[in-house]
C-alpha cells in the first residue's frame, strides 16, 4: 500500500481518565479503577484510529502521564519522591524532574499491559513508542552516574530489554522519540545515534526514530520564533542517521520551516512525513495533505513515504485531534487515488 497513515504516538486522553487539554494531566482514579480506565481508553484510541482509516495504529499513550515518565516510573534507581527543578532541552523550559540515585534496572515489564491490550483489539499494524536514550537523560537529574553518555547507554540497555519484549507482544513498529535530537547536534553525532542503535539492537520488527520541534505548547511555539526562517539544523545529523541501522525517520513536514530538500540526506530510509500540524487547531483538508505529500515526493520516492502527524497530540482538545485523525485518513486515501 502506498502512503500508509499513522500518528506520531500520543492522543488526548478522555475526560474520565485524566484532566483534559494539558500535559502531565493528573489521573482521575487510582488502583484497579485506574487500570480499567487506562484499558478502556486504549481500546477507544484504537477504535478512533481505525474509524479514521489509519493503517498503522498506536495505543495513543493512554497509560502514560508523560511519554518520558511513563517509562521512568518502572525503573529502579530513580527517586520520584524528591524531584528537583531542571532546565530541559538546553534550558528551553524548566520542569520538576526525578533523580537517578542508583544503578538503573527495570522493575519488570514497562508497557506489557497496554501493548497486549492493543494487540488483542486490532488486526492492523501496531506501532509502539518509547523515549530515546538522549531524551531520557535530558529529562532527569543525574545524582549517580556523573556522565551523560554512561547514563544514556544504561537507559539504552533498559529500552532494548523492553523493546524486545514489545516485539514479542506482537508490535510491528517500535519508534524511539528523540526530540533532544534537535537540540544537541554535536552529541547526536558523537554518541546519540550509537545509544539509539543500542536501544534497537536485535530487533527484527521495523524501527523508527521520531524527531520534531515538539508539541503545540507555548514553550515550543515561543522557542521556534527564534530559530530563523529556515530550520536547517537537521542538516548536521541526517547523514549520520542515514548511516544508522534505524529504518524509519519521522519528521514534521507541514507548516514547519524545515526545508524538505534535507530529506535527500536520509536516502534509503522510510520517511514518516508529518502532514498534520499539531501547533494549530485548524483542521487540514485532504487536498492540503496531498499537496504536502507532493512536496515530499520531490525528494523521497513515494514507496518510502508514510503519512503521520508532526508530533503527538496529547495536549490537544479531543474533538480537534479526532478531526485531524479523520483528515489524515482522508488525505491518505486521496493521495493514493491521485498519486498512486
Amino acid at each position: 500500500m502506498l502512503f500508509p497513515a499513522t500518528n506520531a504516538g500520543s492522543l488526548p486522553k478522555p475526560e474520565w481518565l485524566a484532566e483534559p487539554d494539558m500535559l502531565w494531566a493528573p489521573w482521575k482514579s487510582r488502583g484497579a479503577e485506574l487500570a480499567r480506565a487506562k484499558r478502556d481508553a486504549t481500546m477507544l484510541a484504537l477504535k478512533l484510529q481505525e474509524d479514521a482509516g489509519l493503517d498503522i495504529v498506536t495505543e495513543g499513550e493512554q497509560s502514560r502521564q508523560h511519554f518520558v515518565h511513563g517509562f521512568l516510573e518502572n525503573v529502579e534507581g530513580i527517586d520520584f519522591a524528591n524531584k528537583v527543578e531542571m532546565g530541559i532541552r538546553d534550558d528551553r523550559y524548566k520542569a520538576m524532574v526525578p533523580q537517578v540515585v542508583a544503578p538503573l534496572r527495570l522493575k519488570g515489564r514497562v508497557h506489557a499491559a497496554e501493548a497486549q491490550v492493543a494487540r488483542a483489539h486490532t488486526s492492523r499494524r501496531l506501532k509502539f513508542t518509547l523515549p530515546g536514550p538522549m531524551t531520557l537523560i535530558d529529562t532527569i537529574a543525574d545524582r549517580h552516574y556523573g556522565d551523560r553518555v554512561k547514563m544514556a547507554f544504561a537507559f539504552a540497555e533498559l529500552l532494548n530489554e523492553e523493546a524486545r519484549a514489545l516485539e514479542a507482544d506482537g508490535v510491528d513498529v517500535i519508534q524511539f522519540d528523540e526530540p533532544a535530537f534537535n537540540v544537541y547536534m554535536a552529541e547526536v553525532n558523537d554518541w546519540g545515534i550509537a545509544a539509539l542503535e543500542r536501544a534497537a539492537q536485535g530487533l527484527t520488527c521495523a524501527t523508527a526514530v521520531h524527531i520534531c520541534y515538539g508539541y503545540g505548547i507555548k514553550a515550543n511555539i515561543d522557542w521556534k520564533h527564534g530559530l530563523g526562517r529556515e530550520w536547517r539544523q537537521y542538516e548536521q545529523i541526517f547523514p549520520a542517521i542515514a548511516a544508522s541501522r534505524i529504518q524509519q525517520v519521522a519528521i514534521e513536514c507541514v507548516n514547519s520551516r524545515v526545508p524538505l530538500d534535507l530529506l535527500q540526506l536520509l536516502d534509503g530510509k522510510v520517511i514518516q512525513a508529518g502532514v498534520i500540524d499539531v501547533a494549530t487547531d485548524a483542521v487540514e483538508t485532504a487536498d492540503d495533505i496531498v499537496r504536502t505529500v507532493e512536496a515530499v515526493m520531490a525528494f523521497v520516492p513515494k514507496e518510502r513515504i508514510v503519512l503521520t502527524t508532526n508530533c503527538g497530540m496529547a495536549p490537544m482538545r479531543r474533538e480537534t485531534a479526532e478531526a485531524k485523525l479523520n483528515a489524515l485518513g482522508a488525505g491518505a486515501r486521496l493521495a493514493r487515488e491521485r498519486l498512486g
